[in-house]
């Protein structure tokens, strides 16, 4: 199949070759193929400055909104009496932004991508609101959702607009502005969940969303965002909505994924794993999944998730690299912060001081990651020591105990903090070096579920992997502790009743859960730098080189 490929992108060089042999004929077309190349309109000045801050700045607050709850979840815990819930704060999120994510792609590729950016941006203010007026963990957790849902078109939407205002040569370093950046929310979520729960109510998590949404939406309002390529009449697209959007696969999609992340997320914790509900999702998703295979190829190129875009090996394995690097990210994000807080006894606030070096880390390698793959020119050698780091500051922070000394800590994020940042990029730009521009708005959308589902997968394993290891340790290194209590108490608040050896013991437990944790976060690092060999050797330079000669 992959020959198939090769001999379908041949035929231009061909064509070019043949060309002095057939220079009448040949010349009417270039002609044509010139202003075409030229058509996006390129912004540059002020007005790309302003794209560019208004799309940081969403991005900032989308994956702020990621972790920021991080800090605030043992505070919610304790007032919702929730543990059990604590996974779904952040899971509930990446499932709504997991769930919706091929249809915002759809929808990028019919609507003006201006108004659908700013269309997402509204759902998302709107999920913060709930979320920051919710009266239960009930409630809580659809705010999540929906905010989840407006994340869906978020950050592929930005990727999308840097695309259009900008040549390839010039992307890695649009990019890594404004993921470095907008990854200083994703990094300092914890931080400013943990002042923002101590100082003022966690609450203030999600109002700090709504004011800054209003100055992002004027920002966005008033500029105009050239389109590489035209989109069809609004009224004609809705006219035949239901086919253009592929809605009847979202409706088969959409149910497969739930079953499959409320399976991962009951399983072994609300019921038991040979239950009859939790078999029942896991069953009801494979064969769900099944008819939306069948579905997906008889549309063809009309589908929800195309196969002519995710059969091509650059997207599949840097799909699976962004998703595996996004569990990754999200696992660390949530469990070092709970370390520093159940573990440590931290408050909210100095558990967002203690992870500043990853914070510092990872923004620095990020916002250095454009001009180095400026020098280099490839992304799959970045992408392979970024993951080797990954792996190695996974493997180190596994080795957490309650009495690991300052200097490990720091160093171990430190050394974390730089692979994470290094290699975020690295599957976006190999997607958009080799995809079309008429395919890459499914294109992104493809890649950044991959995102979404692999932090809402992982989120998920990882709360399991949590609860049922905490649950086993406590009966051995504290026997004579009720383990039902403690978990019921919330993250921090079993201090306030065990105490003395038994505290001492709670601790080792809980400790050794996010230690196991992080043996899976070490191995989906490993699985990173295996498919990123998949990601393709094309350059970042000759690209925008044939053009002009052209």
């Amino acid at each position: 199949m992959e020959k198939s490929d090769m001999s379908t992108a041949s035929p231009e060089v061909d064509i070019d070759d043949s060309q002095p042999e057939e220079k009448p004929t040949a010349f009417p077309s270039p002609p044509a193929a010139a202003p075409q190349a030229k058509e996006p309109e390129y912004v540059h000045g002020f007005k790309l400055f302003n794209i560019l801050a208004a799309l940081t700045l969403v991005t900032f607050l989308m994956l702020l909104d990621g972790t920021i709850v991080v800090a605030a979840a043992p505070r919610i815990t304790d007032d919702f009496k929730s543990l059990n819930d604590i996974g779904w704060y952040g899971a509930a999120y990446q499932l709504g932004s997991a769930v919706f994510q091929p249809l915002s792609g759809k929808m990028y590729m019919k609507f003006v991508p201006q108004w659908t950016f700013l269309g997402f941006f509204f759902i998302f203010e709107l999920g913060s609101l709930i979320c920051g007026l919710a009266n239960s963990s009930a409630m809580l957790i659809v705010g999540r959702v929906i905010a989840g849902l407006g994340t869906s078109g978020i950050l592929n939407g930005a990727l999308l607009i840097i695309s259009e205002c900008a040549p390839m040569n010039k992307r890695p370093t649009l990019i890594g502005i404004v993921m470095g950046i907008g990854q200083l929310g994703l990094a300092s979520g914890p931080l400013f969940g943990g002042l923002l729960t101590e100082f003022a109510t966690w609450r203030w998590c999600f109002y700090l969303n709504l004011p800054i949404g209003g100055l992002v939406a004027i920002q966005m309002f008033f500029v105009r965002i050239p389109m590489q390529h035209p989109r069809p009449p609004p009224l004609s697209v809705l006219r035949t909505l239901h086919t253009s959007l592929d809605l009847l696969g979202f409706a088969i999609f959409a149910p497969a994924l739930v079953m499959l992340l409320l399976a991962l997320q009951w399983g072994g914790t609300t019921y038991a794993w040979g239950s009859s509900q939790i078999i029942g999702l896991f069953v009801g998703a494979v064969a769900t999944f099944v008819v939306f295979l069948g579905w997906d190829y008889h549309k063809g190129d009309a589908a929800l998730l195309p196969f002519s875009i995710a059969r091509r090996r650059t997207v599949w394995t840097s799909c699976i690299v962004y998703g595996l690097f996004m569990g990754n990210l999200y696992t660390a994000s949530y469990w070092v912060p709970v370390y520093f807080q159940g573990v440590k006894g931290s408050s909210p606030t100095m558990a967002g001081v203690y992870i500043l070096p990853m914070i510092i880390a990872h923004v620095i390698a990020a916002l250095s990651s454009g001009p180095i793959l400026g020098v280099v020119g490839y992304y799959i050698p970045v992408a392979l020591f970024a993951s080797v780091l990954l792996s190695i500051g996974s493997g180190l922070i596994s080795t957490f105990t309650p009495d690991t000394s300052t200097g490990k800590w720091i160093g171990y994020q430190i050394l974390y903090g730089v692979g994470r940042g290094l290699g975020l990029q690295m599957p976006i730009l190999a997607v958009q070096n080799t995809v079309p521009p008429q395919q890459m708005p499914l294109a992104m959308a493809l890649t950044i579920f991959s995102q979404s589902f692999g932090a809402a997968i992982f989120l998920s394993i990882a709360e399991l992997i949590f609860s049922n290891s905490f649950r086993t340790l406590i009966t051995k290194e504290a026997p004579s502790v009720d383990a039902q209590k403690v978990v019921e108490a919330g993250a921090t608040a079993f201090r306030r009743f065990v105490s003395g050896s038994d505290l001492a013991g709670v601790l080792v437990a809980y400790a050794d859960s996010i230690d196991r944790v992080f043996y899976m976060a070490a191995a989906m690092a490993v699985g990173c730098f295996v498919f990123a060999f998949g990601m393709g050797w094309k350059s970042l330079k000759k690209k925008p080189e044939s053009p002009s000669k052209a």
